[in-house]
């Protein structure tokens, strides 16, 4: 069973997003993790974007939370979600 996905994005810059995906209902390995991103900058570059930044987020509290990606990109994530500028929808990546 795939776990259940939210999505959001956090700006860059003005022609930048870096794409969050949030794993809301379970805790993944690694390896999972790795492929969820992967799936994710798949789906992207169906759309036009090929060099896609992907942070992936597992975690329910600011205590707990998790941040998987580039350094630089987690960092924008993180300031993003703790300043309340993130709004999420729901995702399903097949």
């Amino acid at each position: 069973m795939s776990p259940r996905l939210s999505y959001a994005t956090v700006r860059e810059s003005r022609r930048r997003a870096i794409h969050v995906v949030r794993i809301d209902d379970d805790i993944l390995e690694a390896p999972e993790i790795a492929e969820l991103a992967e799936r994710m900058r798949e789906r992207l570059q169906s759309r036009g974007e090929l060099t896609a930044e992907v942070v992936v987020v597992q975690g329910y509290s600011k205590e707990t939370s998790r941040f998987f990606g580039d350094s630089y990109s987690v960092a924008r994530v993180r300031a993003a979600l703790f300043n309340a500028a993130v709004s999420w929808s729901p995702i399903v990546l097949e």
